[in-house]
């Protein structure tokens, strides 16, 4: 469940999803109505009729939510057109994108919003789905054979909604020896190699320059936080603050070291380098921070309300100076999260929030990351996400769209409707 935030604590409380299929006098209209919108983004009315039926099976009560049931339950289905409509027909995939997130503006658009990214895994066997790999598996807390997603999410006061998605390729599907795999995938000739962090940059520049929905704070786990590339695109936005989840062995001074430029010979040049001054103390882990960090300082806060009561922590903050190559890299804010009880469990962010920053706002932001994690469990759950058996590399983008469509559209009905948020949620069906 998302936070049950506090007015008074946080700068405003996500909403829940809480529109049950009562509530819509006439799902199957509201659901005709939506796709018109998107009918210029495909060439034949065939594809139309697809998109539309495709869509209804994911709203449905069957047990697996993947093409071929779909095309039999849905009136007028048919497998091997739905298969190719899927995988193989024109999209104007743009186009689609552009259109969703003007739709999300109308609906969600908050200045004070935030953008979260995180990546989502999806257990496959075999090793012929584009991208399929021996890999982390979020869902699964563990390695395992899977495709791995990454994804961003919009969240504000209004609600919550995907709003990109990305299919991760291992580095090993660029070798020759996958080139006959990548064919039969029909991964575009000009795909390259990157990480995910580069891919969640590349997908932040893209929304900023795009300047559809508005957005004041960037969330990601430390897969991102590690990365120079992705927090440097974070940090060229004027305005925008982020707040990025560290390891605790991440190096830091409490105080500025002092570094000095020091000469010295090479090839017979005369060159300069940075070092610390000499009488400098090593950087320490945001571990060893922590557990110097007074008593009197730590805050107790309530962060959700779960299902054997409120969930409580103690939260503390700090500047500090970060350390990249043994130098000082810039001051920034550090915001430390701990369990209660004897023996602690830590979890640290880091931020370039304005020195005036306060604790609970930190705090608020470390909250909002579970939007995206909502995300992923209602259109996992709810509309299939995973059930897909598609292994071509349009057709994971196509299955993933049609999920965040989904996903977004029972928001729609709720904020149409002028529901009000409750402590729980019933998903329409």
């Amino acid at each position: 469940m998302l936070p049950d935030s506090r007015q008074t604590e946080y700068l405003y409380p996500i909403p829940q999803f809480d529109l049950g299929k009562n509530d819509v006098e006439d799902f199957n209209q509201e659901l005709k109505a939506f796709h018109e919108h998107f009918a210029d983004c495909f060439e034949r009315s065939e594809s139309r009729d697809h998109f539309y039926r495709f869509m209804a099976g994911q709203f449905s009560e069957l047990e697996r939510k993947s093409i071929e049931p779909i095309a039999i339950a849905v009136e007028g289905g048919n497998v091997r057109a739905m298969q190719r409509f899927v995988s193989a027909a024109p999209w104007d995939d743009d186009k689609i994108m552009t259109k969703y997130r003007n739709l999300v503006k109308e609906d969600l658009a908050h200045p004070d919003a935030a953008i979260i990214f995180d990546e989502s895994g999806f257990v496959k066997k075999g090793n012929e789905s584009i991208g399929v790999a021996k890999q982390y598996c979020g869902s699964l807390g563990k390695v395992e054979n899977c495709q791995v997603g990454v994804f961003a999410a919009y969240t504000s006061s209004y609600g919550y909604a995907l709003i990109d998605k990305q299919l991760y390729l291992p580095q090993k599907w660029f070798l020759p020896d996958y080139e006959i795999r990548r064919q039969k995938c029909n991964l575009p000739e000009d795909a390259v190699f990157k990480t995910k962090p580069e891919i969640a940059a590349r997908m932040l520049k893209q929304i900023a320059a795009e300047q559809i929905l508005p957005f004041k704070y960037v969330l990601a786990d430390s897969v991102y936080a590690d990365s120079p590339h992705f927090v440097e695109a974070v940090e060229t936005l004027v305005g925008v603050t982020y707040l990025l989840q560290v390891p605790k062995n991440t190096l830091c001074w409490l105080k500025h070291p002092g570094a000095i430029t020091k000469q010295y010979q090479y090839g017979g040049k005369s060159l300069t380098k940075k070092v610390l001054s000499d009488h400098a103390k090593d950087p320490i882990a945001l571990s060893t921070v922590a557990e110097s960090i007074s008593r009197f300082f730590w805050y107790r806060k309530t962060v959700s309300e779960g299902t054997k009561g409120p969930i409580v922590y103690e939260f503390t903050k700090r500047q500090i100076v970060l350390a990249q190559d043994g130098l000082p890299k810039k001051v920034i804010w550090l915001l430390v999260r701990r369990t209660i009880g004897d023996d602690p469990v830590y979890s640290f962010y880091l931020s370039n929030s304005p020195a005036s920053v306060r604790l609970n706002t930190l705090v608020w932001l470390s909250g909002l990351r579970w939007s995206i994690e909502q995300c992923f469990e209602e259109t996992k759950t709810e509309l299939g996400m995973d059930h897909y058996e598609v292994r071509k590399f349009p057709g994971w983008h196509h299955h993933m769209l049609t999920s965040m469509l989904a996903h977004f559209f029972l928001w729609h009905l709720k904020i149409r409707l002028g529901k009000k948020s409750t402590s729980h949620y019933a998903f329409a069906t």
